[in-house]
């Protein structure tokens, strides 16, 4: 999975747009970054950024941000509505995609290091990047804000965990950072049908972690409760991590439910969602829907998707773009205005349309254009990619049959054994339509080698080199089709075997296309590791695409056998 983390810095300036400018700017500068939101606020004289990439990406993209901010901002002339302790105040770093809280608690540490190592700024580190567990809370951190550091980096106990050993010029400037990582927040309101805050209040304090103020009798107007002490006692809410208020939107007419989900470990969407619903209709009211504030990341729909699928007793082995679907439609995040998951979803506004169109040229073809494209005189795609796209239809075949399987009238107690083996094939389909235009691109990569000069004897060592490293590259990529196709195989036997009869012929032809993948993509690695100067590297390529095809056989016999069985019953 693509490594993607988000950040989201708090600037110490909100009214300036030219101060603005330059720190996004600086921020964008870094390839492989995408700024998606840009929130000023005058009031609060602080801006939010939030930008997302790879890792090491961000991470100098927040180091840039951090340098502008310093150059352009004096916090001895900064005033504004909203705690602050320097120029960069905040800087989180938040786990989106395929890396941990762990990692990113990691880079933060790093990233705070080196803005006080190069640019003189006095970092504290916070939440799971915290050295001390007082400063997991951001608030310790930023205690007595920017007019308190001369004190603060005096005292032993309260001095940053990265910086200079005293208050100095550059620090009076840029004052102290506070570095991160934190959570994924996501920001949502919950739709009610009604226009009393009131009651949609009553809800949020039955659902938000904090709760509500205890009182006399349990009452909403009883005298409050304190314990011995002297200290508020409060009822705690049904959902860890989440904030949340009622209020009313002249926009819509309507109460909500405004709730800030900030561990969606602990409370994913769709949890809160269906808890928030029973809050309401136990207080007589309705949820009408939800509305999804900002950005998510895609796992937070599909895991929604999945879930409702699940107590549908249906298969989880349907497309990405179905599971959304389903996600939207079962939470109603489409009631107040349309929801798009591609302005909404950050793994999908990451996405460079022109980047993957040539990426995934030949999979987005119509199957005519396909067709149409492989009988022309162009020599791609050919025998490479058709055989990744003969395992592609076998998996998604046999993935067809469990999906059926699973949906079949009086079979409901077996949905999840189907649902298993389809959700197995969804993933072999991606796997193996992604390889029809990843063999197409290490054929072109051999023709670009070459084109390559040749004019002295340097240029033909280097073009010699890249063409036996091209051709090596062009050998396994097939190799990995086989790999693919043959896992289809299994899949194919278990439907034969176990799926609806009346689907043994799709589970037959499911096998057929599989053997046929592996054995056109085997001559393609013949082919190419016979174009290898280095034999040492071709054999082993060649042994195990032999291995493949023969076991490979065997079971598209066992298939068939059983696939006949049934149709001569």
């Amino acid at each position: 999975m693509k490594q993607i983390v988000e950040c989201v810095p708090n600037y110490s300036e909100g009214r300036d747009k030219s101060v603005i400018d330059g720190i996004v700017g600086a921020i964008a500068s870094v390839d492989g970054v995408k700024v998606l939101d840009v929130d000023p606020g005058e009031a609060t004289n602080r801006t939010v950024v939030t930008f997302v990439g790879a890792p090491d990406d961000v991470c100098e993209a927040a180091f840039r941000g951090a340098a502008k901010a310093q150059e352009l901002i004096d916090m001895r002339l900064h005033h504004g509505a909203h705690p602050r302790s320097g120029a960069t105040d905040v800087l989180p770093l938040i786990p989106v995609a395929g890396i941990t809280m762990e990692e990113c608690a990691i880079l933060a540490r790093k990233l705070a290091e080196r803005m006080a190592t190069e640019l003189g700024i006095p970092c504290y580190c916070y939440e799971a990047a915290a050295f001390k567990p007082e400063r997991k809370n951001l608030a310790v951190c930023r205690a007595g804000e920017y007019e308190a550091l001369p004190e603060k980096m005096a005292d032993p106990a309260r001095k940053p965990d990265f910086g200079p050993d005293g208050y100095n010029d550059t620090v009076a400037r840029s004052g102290a950072s506070n570095v991160g990582a934190r959570n994924f927040l996501i920001a949502v309101n919950f739709n009610l049908n009604t226009t009393s805050t009131r009651r949609a209040m009553a809800v949020a304090f039955d659902v938000r972690e904090k709760g509500r103020k205890a009182r006399e009798g349990g009452s909403l107007t009883g005298k409050l409760l304190k314990d011995e002490n002297g200290n508020q006692i409060w009822i705690p809410g049904t959902l860890k991590g989440c904030k949340a208020i009622g209020w009313y939107i002249d926009e819509y007419g309507i109460a909500q439910v405004s709730m800030n989900i900030t561990d969606i470990n602990q409370t994913p969407l769709h949890i809160a969602y269906e808890e928030v619903c029973r809050a309401a209709a136990a207080r007589g009211l309705k949820v009408t829907g939800a509305e999804i504030v900002g950005l998510v990341p895609k796992s937070v729909l599909i895991d929604a998707g999945k879930f409702y699928l699940a107590r549908q007793q249906r298969s989880l082995g349907i497309s990405e773009e179905e599971i959304i679907k389903i996600a939207v439609k079962s939470m109603s995040l489409d009631d107040l205005k349309p929801f798009n998951p591609k302005e909404k979803v950050i793994e999908y506004l990451m996405q460079d349309e022109a980047e993957e169109a040539v990426k995934h040229r030949l999979i987005r073809m119509t199957a005519e254009g396909f067709a149409r494209e492989t009988a022309s005189e162009s020599p791609a795609p050919g025998g490479g990619s058709v055989s990744a796209y003969m395992g592609a239809l076998s998996a998604a075949l046999a993935t067809m049959v469990a999906n059926l399987s699973s949906h079949k009238r009086g079979w409901d107690s077996r949905w999840k054994e189907f649902s298993d083996v389809a959700e197995e094939g969804q993933a072999l389909v991606d796997e193996l339509l992604n390889l029809v235009d990843e063999d197409t691109a290490a054929f072109d990569r051999i023709m670009a080698c070459f084109g390559m000069p040749k004019g002295t004897e340097e240029e033909k060592a280097a073009r010699a080199a890249a063409i036996e490293e091209a051709t090596l590259f062009a050998a396994k990529v097939p190799l990995k089709t086989m790999e693919a196709a043959f896992k289809a195989l299994p899949l194919a036997l278990q439907m034969a075997e176990k799926g609806n009869p009346a689907s043994a012929s799709d589970a037959g032809v499911a096998a057929l296309a599989a053997l046929a993948g592996i054995r056109g993509a085997e001559l393609n690695v013949r082919i190419n590791a016979a174009g290898l100067q280095d034999k040492s590297s071709a054999q082993p390529l060649i042994q195990r695409a032999a291995q493949i095809v023969k076991e490979a056989t065997k079971l598209e016999k066992k298939v068939l056998e059983t696939v006949n069985k049934h149709i001569d019953e």
